[in-house]
């Protein structure tokens, strides 16, 4: 079976950073594209980034660019995604997801194609 475990959430003062990371098993790692999601309470799910087989093509929300960094290290299964500047409006917990494609779709920000999620880690930052 598939599995995905987040870790490296935690609280920060705004400006801070934090590296989260998510251990994947059960599949061949780099057949995978993989992207982060977050959601606050009340509001829905948002894409955060996404990052083709390779780790040679990255993709961010709009409101991240500048300040989050997507990477993977396939020989260690594992997903990484630097957040640095962290704002309020970061919190949220955090997702990772395997999608069913090696690369990330026009439409990865929906998440539909992302078939494996992990359980989420929990990020706050405060002002």
């Amino acid at each position: 079976q598939v599995h995905l475990v987040e870790s490296g959430g935690g609280s920060v003062q705004a400006g801070g950073s934090l590296r989260l990371s998510c251990t994947a098993s059960g599949l061949t790692f780099d057949d995978y594209a993989m992207g982060w999601f977050r959601q606050a309470p009340g509001k829905e799910r948002e894409g955060v980034s996404c990052i083709g087989w390779s780790g040679s093509s990255t993709y961010y929300a709009d409101s991240v660019k500048g300040r989050f960094t997507v990477s993977r290290d396939n020989a260690k299964n594992t997903l990484y995604l630097q957040m640095n500047s962290l704002k309020p409006e970061d919190t949220a917990m955090y997702y990772c997801a395997a999608s069913s494609k090696g690369y990330c779709s026009a439409s990865w920000k929906q998440g539909g194609l992302f078939k494996y999620w992990g359980q989420g880690t929990q990020v706050t930052v405060s002002s």
